[in-house]
């Protein structure tokens, strides 16, 4: 099955205005010059790049103009439009007359990826990276000294609509890391103010107090649910950028919330998505436990304490123990292996590359996750599906939800067997290597 509906044409390296470097492919991790990390870093860089980074997303469906001219504009049908297209393995966008966006949250990740690429040598202009950066401020909402990014399309919750680019802390967190990022290659004081305004944001426009010890970050002004990766990735944010401004007045409002989920990690090590005491938030999966440990880690990082230290060590024995079958196949949630999502298969790149300090087999389960996903997920047209089930495969090119992050997810990987294979590091310079939060 298949719901790629567009036409690819075949790009030659030399095409890309001399941007890529041709010469770094290398055959170390695969044996195969055709499937080596560069390789297909490359081709994927080029069919995104070639679109201009922009595509379908797999919760676009209310950017439909045929269903905005109908009379549904009602929370089920907004609902079940949104699942339905989200699981339809026949991309219907194109007759729904939904169009190709760019995703804020899709950029950052595109820019964060570049940048890695930039400095492994295989992205040589910087004219992409300062290309990303443009089309990323461009669509920022700025108001006074905040500065945030929402979805390119409305969503529906189960309480209310939220609309087209409302600010939220996820693209938000996303896109200012992704400035600070290029701002550690390309030093650039607007970088960084427009960063210093989105943890302004988190911290005037969604932070809100519990109790009289903890206090948690909203998704979105709109929203108060208190969701554990969302909260914890805000924090990382404001936690970086007190570390680059030197506002050491943002250090308490964050650490409150950092204790608030931290406090409610399972004895076994898992956190639930949520708070809210339903189904609709009582599960445990593969990526956004990822994003928590990876958050944690920065945060250590960049606040210079080891507090919590013995959280992420109990999240990543639990993550190693029940998120990966023996050939590297990265499950979605912790008791269920299907839907095969290439976001579960990404981020599980990222997490086992930034907490490999952990566990000596963590390089390994990545080399078999790498594996698993380039022989499953992957097209040589140049773009990676978006999941498999007991019935067959979604093939959809989704930009960010796919893309974007396998995008991330190869340059990190590349990032650290090209130091491994080439130029080893000490433990000690590793810690001090400062990542942008691989989210």
């Amino acid at each position: 099955m298949t719901g790629d509906s567009e036409t690819v044409t075949n790009v030659s390296l030399a095409d890309s205005q001399g941007a890529i470097r041709t010469s770094s492919v290398n055959t170390l991790e695969t044996g195969s010059v055709e499937k080596s990390p560069t390789s297909i870093a490359i081709k994927l860089f080029e069919y995104c790049r070639e679109r201009n980074w922009s595509g379908w997303d797999p919760y676009d469906g209310l950017n439909s103009r045929l269903f905005q001219a109908l009379p549904l504009q009602f929370r089920i049908p907004r609902l079940a439009l949104t699942q339905f297209l989200k699981r339809c393995p026949i991309n219907l966008r194109p007759l729904l007359l939904v169009p190709r966006g760019q995703n804020p949250k899709g950029v950052a990740l595109f820019l964060s990826a570049a940048v890695k690429l930039h400095r492994l040598g295989i992205v040589e202009s910087q004219d992409v990276v300062q290309e990303l950066a443009e089309i990323l401020l461009g669509l920022a909402t700025i108001t006074g000294e905040h500065t945030a990014w929402g979805y390119h399309f409305p969503w529906q919750t189960r309480t209310g609509l939220i609309p087209r680019w409302e600010p939220n802390i996820i693209c938000t967190t996303f896109a200012a890391n992704a400035l600070l990022d290029l701002h550690d290659l390309l030093p650039d004081p607007q970088l960084v103010e427009r960063a210093a305004g989105a943890a302004q944001f988190i911290l005037d426009q969604l932070y809100r107090e519990v109790d009289d010890h903890e206090s948690c970050f909203s998704y979105t002004t709109l929203e108060t649910t208190e969701i554990h990766n969302a909260n914890l990735l805000g924090a990382a944010l404001v936690t970086r950028v007190a570390r680059v401004t030197g506002e050491k007045r943002m250090k308490e409002p964050a650490f409150r919330a950092i204790r608030y989920t931290v406090n409610r990690q399972h004895p076994a090590g898992s956190w639930d998505y949520g708070e809210r005491d339903d189904p609709s938030q009582r599960w445990i999966d593969n990526f956004h436990t990822g994003f928590n440990l990876c958050a944690l880690r920065v945060i250590g990082r960049y606040a210079g304490t080891d507090e919590f230290e013995p959280s992420v060590r109990l999240g990543f024995d639990f993550f190693l123990a029940h998120f990966f079958e023996p050939d590297g196949t990265p499950r979605y949630y912790h008791d269920c292996l299907y839907p095969l999502d290439i976001h579960s298969a990404s981020q599980a790149l990222i997490t086992l590359i930034e907490l490999d300090d952990l566990d000596a087999g963590s390089r390994e389960i990545a080399r078999k996750v790498y594996t698993w996903v380039v022989k499953n997920m992957w097209n040589p047209r140049g773009f990676f599906f978006f999941q498999k089930h007991h019935w067959g495969t979604i093939r959809i090119p989704f930009m960010r939800w796919s893309q974007a992050w396998m995008l991330l997810s190869l340059a990190t990987y590349m990032e650290a067997t090209e130091h491994r294979i080439n130029q080893p590091e000490t433990q000690n310079q590793k810690t001090e290597t400062a990542r942008g939060i691989p989210s």
